[in-house]
């Protein structure tokens, strides 16, 4: 008789286990995202984020909140790197340009070409191709002056190109070695 019971007991459990429909009656689980780095622009948070502290910080700062944030600090940094910085060749000021690299978002030409830099200001730094030299981008703009003439063993890092070709389909990166 204690056999029939808790053979009874089971059965019971699993037709009332099997008969619930999960889906409709629980709620979506919450997924928390936490961000981690933001690098829209290579090298600025590692050039223009000194204090350690600060490198958390300024990955998980809103970009609506970076430049209140980090504009003096990156100011204090660039004339630090470059005391003698009057303009750069698009012609910004110390404030004007780490205004602009202390917002680390990547902005959208909808009117020309997308490249980080082509000499007009129209086009400075609205995204960014997969052969843009970047770093070239920024050394010349923190170190080339009003004409990007100035400090000229500072303006390039000299890797003037890829080591292996981009594919000319998607995801258009190299392959590995």
């Amino acid at each position: 008789m204690k056999q029939i019971k808790i053979f009874g007991l089971l059965l019971g459990a699993v037709i009332i286990a099997s008969s619930c429909d999960k889906d409709d009656d629980m709620p979506a689980a919450t997924v928390y995202y936490e961000q981690q780095d933001q690098m829209a622009r290579p090298a600025i948070n590692t050039v223009f984020v000194t204090a350690a502290g600060d490198k958390d910080a300024f990955n998980t700062t809103p970009p609506s909140a970076q430049g209140a944030a980090f504009q003096s600090k990156f100011q204090t940094r660039l004339l630090a790197l470059n005391a003698g910085y009057t303009t750069n060749a698009l012609g910004q000021t110390a404030a004007q340009l780490t205004g602009l690299l202390a917002t680390d978002v990547l902005g959208v030409s909808t009117t020309g070409p997308t490249t980080f830099f082509d000499g007009v200001a129209a086009n400075t730094l609205s995204g960014r191709k997969l052969d843009d030299d970047v770093i070239d981008v920024e050394l010349l703009l923190i170190f080339g002056g009003p004409t990007g003439a100035s400090n000229p063993g500072l303006t390039k890092d000299n890797v003037n190109a890829n080591d292996k070709a981009f594919s000319a389909s998607f995801p258009y990166l190299a392959t590995p070695w």
